[in-house]
């Protein structure tokens, strides 16, 4: 995946998490930084470009880190865990869904 296509998916991505999580807790995207407050603590999702990979923070699950997988169309765990909106869909208690586009 080259630069242009990972800044779009993943601009796409915090866009939508922004937008979604935001209508039931606090969340605010600055740059390429989505902060989410909620009861447990602050998850922190972020895209790192020299990687081309999302990283989040989770007061529940730790750090985290994820690639797109363009076969399946999601962000999954570079070590092999959940993918990235089941993960936070369950932590946030939402149903958190994502088409790239």
């Amino acid at each position: 995946m080259d630069d242009s296509a990972f800044e779009s998916l993943a601009d796409s991505l915090l866009e939508t998490l922004e937008e979604t999580i935001g209508a039931h807790t606090d969340a605010e995207r600055q740059g390429g930084v989505l902060t989410v407050e909620g009861d447990d603590g602050t998850w922190l999702v972020n895209k790192h470009a020299p990687t081309k990979q999302i990283w989040l923070s989770s007061p529940q699950s730790g750090a985290r880190h994820y690639a797109f997988d363009a076969a399946s169309g999601r962000w999954q765990d570079t070590r092999g865990g959940e993918d990235l909106l089941t993960l936070l869909s369950s932590e946030l208690g939402l149903s958190l869904a994502w088409r790239p586009q």
